[in-house]
């Protein structure tokens, strides 16, 4: 996606496309991804294996399954992130390791993800924080289920104040307490780096 091709402003788009997708329509998607009787996962599933799994009911893959989907728009975010480190990259290393004989991994590894340490830090704190907040995947895929194996705490505390089966202010407020010092713990490290990095530059 960092090269110079014919219609890659089009691929970039494509591939940018599920971050702009509203999460509900992402777990719809998914849903019918996932169900048994004519979803392609199920389908593909069947044609390798033989046996179809119901993913969002078996308390084994859920969590899986969910996950997955909940990776496919993060991934374009984070494509973003690295798409904008690598046009900083300075050529100058790139030609110097060139001459010194590194490529293909070597590369990659001693002297691209080194320059791509920032982008790195910001994606996975915006997915830890993005993995933390995650409720509409779970409403909408699972409603916690199956026996409660695909709760997270965003729906717990949903669960627990706002839904027929709960209306304990206190008890989701005190969830919802938890969540925001998690949350905190990132987004002051987020913070904390952001200001050293700026000093030191």
């Amino acid at each position: 996606l960092n090269q110079s091709v014919w219609g890659i402003r089009m691929y970039k788009s494509l591939f940018f496309f599920p971050f702009v997708i509203s999460q509900v329509v992402v777990g719809l998607m998914f849903t019918w991804f996932y169900t048994p009787d004519f979803g392609l996962f199920s389908q593909l599933l069947k044609w390798l294996t033989g046996t179809e799994v119901a993913i969002l009911a078996d308390e084994r893959f859920v969590t899986y399954g969910i996950i997955a989907a909940g990776l496919w728009p993060q991934v374009a975010y984070c494509m973003i992130l690295y798409l904008t480190g690598l046009n900083s990259i300075a050529p100058e290393q790139v030609e110097a390791a060139r001459l010194d004989g590194a490529k293909g991994w070597r590369m990659l590894w001693h002297v691209i993800l080194p320059q791509l340490r920032p982008a790195t830090f910001i994606a996975v704190v915006v997915t830890v924080i993005g993995a933390l907040r995650s409720f509409d995947l779970v409403s909408i895929m699972t409603s916690g289920g199956p026996y409660g194996s695909s709760r997270v705490l965003s729906y717990y505390m949903y669960e627990q104040a706002l839904s027929e089966y709960g209306y304990r202010m206190g008890y989701g407020a005190a969830i919802a307490t938890v969540l925001f010092l998690i949350m905190m713990i990132f987004i002051s490290g987020f913070i904390w780096k952001m200001v050293r990095d700026e000093r030191e530059g």
